[in-house]
């Protein structure tokens, strides 16, 4: 019996130091990245693992604010791009974000996007809509942009009470709804609208009613001894990444 349980010992402790050299060989980046920039995500993954196949990018897409909040509470993350620079404020309040590391990752502009049968061309035509949609503004920055729009022009509160708006819980959910008819339109990223199948832009936001649209870019304090992350991290935020930014409608920083 006892050579029974030596062996099983010593298999248990040989398969344990295998799997510790199998992750030192693969490294793994977790990235908590806003819902608004999954497709630049996924192509900047893809072109840097053709470099280095070595390294395996986990990508975590979701709201701006449900990513901080993940975080918050310890979810693995080894770099944060948000949309919205309060969201990683938040979350350097809480000790999670290595600030040396923070930059301004991109830009974007707000529009307004639906079925070219809808009657809206400018700011003022919107409450003659039955149903808009956008983020909901507690925890998607899209959403808190085009509140900020519609409290300027005097409008949200009133549009509100009267059920005329329609919360989504990112904005690829607001455009789904606009696209597929569901809604009049949607408040999106310029970005997003490029991705619309049946809606297209039916008026630019004015700049002047929304704080400029940018992406904060940083490391946590979990990627620390991370080589991987840092890698993937000088990748995004280098010079290499811009055209593949510029494609797909980001403002460079």
């Amino acid at each position: 019996m006892k050579k029974v349980q030596r062996l099983i010992i010593f298999v248990f402790f040989i398969l344990l130091v295998f799997s510790i050299q199998v992750q030192a060989q693969t490294g793994r980046v977790r990235v908590s990245v806003a819902k608004s920039m999954s497709n630049l995500c996924n192509n900047l993954i893809t072109k840097f693992h053709k470099q280095h196949p070595d390294v395996k990018i986990i990508p975590n897409f979701a709201s701006s604010g449900a990513l901080a909040k993940q975080i918050e509470q310890g979810a693995p993350a080894d770099i944060y791009v948000s949309a919205n620079p309060k969201w990683m404020k938040h979350l350097i309040e809480k000790g999670k974000i290595k600030t040396d590391t923070k930059k301004i990752f991109a830009h974007n502009a707000l529009v307004f996007v639906g079925k070219s049968s809808t009657d809206a061309h400018s700011m003022d035509d919107l409450q003659k809509l039955t149903r808009v949609a956008l983020g909901s503004p507690s925890s998607v920055p899209a959403g808190q942009y085009a509140k900020q729009a519609m409290d300027k022009e005097g409008i949200y509160d009133e549009m509100l009470k009267k059920g005329q708006l329609v919360m989504a819980k990112d904005v690829r959910q607001a455009l789904i709804y606009a696209d597929r008819g569901e809604t009049d339109g949607a408040f999106v990223y310029k970005t997003d609208a490029m991705l619309t199948t049946s809606a297209g832009i039916l008026f630019e936001v004015p700049p002047a009613l929304y704080s400029r649209v940018t992406y904060p870019v940083a490391m946590t304090k979990e990627s620390d001894g991370n080589a991987y992350a840092g890698r993937f991290y000088d990748y995004i935020v280098s010079e290499a990444a811009h055209p593949e930014m510029i494609h797909l409608g980001f403002t460079l920083p």
